[in-house]
């Protein structure tokens, strides 16, 4: 009698990952459409920095195994499918609050190799994978599906993003009116259903393996053919991706390296997702038909817990890049020990500190969810979602108050360095104080002026404001929340109980006094 081999599975190094993306996908970009997107120039070097992230993970993996047994990695984790090999902690549903731990701390390590600029990296999907071999049960009858991507995405770390929100068209009208614009599905066949629609924003989903489809947004779906969920290869026939401009590009054609540093390399494409008459076969099906589990696939999922996790720590990463940015260049500028100055930098490293905070509180106190599995905490995700919408446009206006002028005081080009007869004069008044030459300081203040005054880094903003959904929803979230937990019950009756301590004739507890002994209004005996 035989015995069985097992699977014996790795992610994708960066080399196998950008091979991977030569699969005759429909991508245009200024009326062209893509041969491929590992060598477009609007592309080529936002892929390599995906291909940066598998090979970092890679280093962490060699890194685990020179600690020795499983038992001892500090990265990464053997998989839980039953197959002989390993993957990022975070495409594994979470049993206790190491676990989470653990993720949080990949995920961070990852983003650094990204300086904390890449929001759809592999991992961000993983917010939903890790849900789907814990939670199978509530694809059902579609479970299986569910249990078979779980295990062939972790054991590859397939590359999956998602495109989640209707186009702004008609949004005064209910969903079912909207036919012509939002996804649905025109007939089924043996195969599968026939889908046809378009989605956005599906920010990267140029550089990704699968594209995710569901419903979120304030209007529940009433008509079954728009209740569905499902998984679809960036490459199957009749999906296209219509690219908004690329900042890569622009950076290419206009400048270097030298002055737009993060426009050049982290441009997360956002494109608009468009179906036509694409054939979704059944294994690649989630919910279908099912309007109630359509509705509530966000809260009840799973993918709410985790994908804040994701979000906030990667915003805690970039923040730890910007605070090391704004350090130097309030040096720079010789500002850096002016009593306003070190307040308002005190200000943005406090904002930095809340959400390293709130991540911590996140995976240290998670709550119970399917059989064994654990979430990370909901109400510090929900708190990061608001927040993180306030302090990112207040730190970049913190930013302008005190840099103001000499975010743009500045040589257009690296090519002026290399003319003999300005570079002189560049030397001498563009130089900066506290020993930053000119070439320091102008390279500085031109990465920070990319990070946060470019369209690059304007669209940042829009992000990060954006990110985890509409501002007013949000917001109603953490209300919802509270009342579904019962905790506006609880908030309101710890104010009814002090209320109830006293009433128009006084106190009504016998440990306190009354005043009538010397009250000028009200006399009582």
């Amino acid at each position: 009698m035989s015995v069985k081999q097992k699977r014996v599975a790795r992610p994708f190094t960066g080399e196998e990952y950008l091979e991977s993306l030569r699969d005759g996908r429909e991508v245009y970009i200024y009326g062209e459409k893509i041969k491929d997107v590992t060598t477009h120039p609007a592309y080529r070097n936002a892929a390599r920095m995906v291909a940066r992230w598998y090979d970092r993970l890679h280093e962490l993996h060699q890194e685990d195994v020179k600690r020795g047994g499983p038992e001892k990695w500090k990265w990464t984790v053997p998989l839980d499918t039953g197959g002989d090999g390993w993957t990022h902690p975070y495409f594994i549903g979470a049993k206790k609050a190491e676990d989470l731990v653990k993720a949080r701390d990949t995920i961070a390590e990852l983003q650094r190799a990204a300086y904390g600029w890449m929001g759809r990296s592999p991992d961000y999907k993983s917010a939903f994978i890790g849900t789907l071999g814990p939670n199978n049960a509530f694809y059902a009858p579609f479970q299986e599906n569910a249990k078979r991507w779980y295990q062939e995405t972790q054991e590859r770390l397939l590359f999956w993003n998602h495109a989640l929100v209707n186009p702004p068209v008609d949004r005064n009208k209910p969903i079912e009116e909207v036919g012509d614009v939002f996804v649905h599905v025109e007939k089924e066949t043996d195969s599968g259903i026939i889908v046809t629609g378009a989605k956005v924003v599906a920010t990267a989903s140029a550089l990704t393996h699968m594209n995710f489809v569901a419903h979120f947004g304030p209007l529940p779906i009433r008509d079954k053919k728009f209740a569905l969920s499902f998984t679809v290869p960036m490459n199957s026939p009749g999906v296209k991706l219509i690219s908004r401009a690329s900042y890569e590009y622009m950076a290419a054609v206009a400048g270097t390296p030298f002055d737009y540093p993060l426009s050049s390399r982290f441009d997360e494409n956002d494109a608009i997702l468009v179906f036509d008459r694409v054939l979704v076969p059944w294994e690649n099906i989630f919910i279908y038909a099912d309007v109630e589990k359509a509705n509530s696939f966000t809260p009840r999922s799973g993918f709410l817990h985790r994908f804040s996790l994701h979000g906030l720590t990667r915003l805690c990463v970039k923040l730890d890049f910007i605070v090391g940015l704004v350090l130097k260049a309030v040096e720079a500028t010789g500002v850096r020990d002016f009593r306003g100055v070190q307040a308002r930098v005190g200000e943005i490293i406090a904002w930095r500190h809340l959400f390293w905070s709130l991540s911590e509180a996140q995976v240290r106190n998670p709550e119970p969810w399917v059989e064994d599995y654990v979430l990370p905490n909901l109400a510090a995700g929900f708190a990061y979602r608001v927040f993180a919408t306030e302090a990112y446009p207040k730190i970049k206006d913190l930013i302008q108050k005190d840099l103001a002028s000499a975010l743009i005081y500045l040589p257009s080009s690296a090519a002026d360095f290399l003319n003999p007869e300005i570079r002189p004069y560049i030397e001498k008044y563009v130089r900066g104080s506290n020993g930053y030459d000119a070439e320091a300081r102008i390279k500085l203040m031109k990465l920070l002026w990319d990070a946060i005054g470019t369209e690059f880094g304007g669209r940042h903003e829009l992000y990060e404001r954006n990110y985890a959904g509409n501002h007013e929803n949000i917001r109603m979230d953490v209300l919802f929340m509270a009342l579904e937990s019962g905790d506006v019950d609880r908030f309101k009756a710890f104010a009814e109980r002090c209320m109830a301590e006293y009433d128009l004739y006084g106190w009504t507890l016998n440990d306190l006094v009354n005043p009538w002994d010397v009250n000028s209004i009200m006399k009582f005996t």
